[in-house]
């Protein structure tokens, strides 16, 4: 099933936000993502039915498998992509940036051709 960018964001920074704390709340997503806390809450409450994520009687909240699966991915693609451009000479901003868009639109046949290139030049 394709879910929207947007839904994308939110799966990769709970990822992220649970590496870095150990724990994420709504409040930390709209910390991260710079998004108002009635944005956030609405973002939940639609990941929560569509079955990406729980959230806890405390308000923390885990990726389901759907979702966690979704956000390794992103965060994958992203942190691929990111170092990718820099290493060809991208300021890191720019980097960050530009792998935020692509990550979302590249094809999985294209991800795979990019991250095996890359691998190669690691081994070389």
């Amino acid at each position: 099933m394709k879910i929207q960018e947007s839904a994308e964001n939110y799966l990769e920074a709970i990822l992220m936000l649970h590496k870095r704390n150990g724990h994420v709340r709504s409040i930390d997503i709209a910390g991260e993502l710079d998004f108002s806390k009635p944005s956030v809450s609405v973002a939940m409450k639609n990941l929560r039915e569509n079955g990406y994520i729980e959230v806890d009687e405390n308000g923390y909240i885990s990726l389901l498998q759907a979702g966690q699966e979704i956000a390794e991915k992103m965060y994958e693609r992203h942190t691929l992509l990111s170092d990718w451009l820099i290493t060809l000479g991208v300021t890191p901003q720019v980097a960050i940036d530009d792998a935020c868009r692509i990550e979302h639109v590249i094809s999985a046949e294209s991800f795979a051709a990019i991250k095996d290139h890359v691998n190669k030049d690691k081994k070389s």
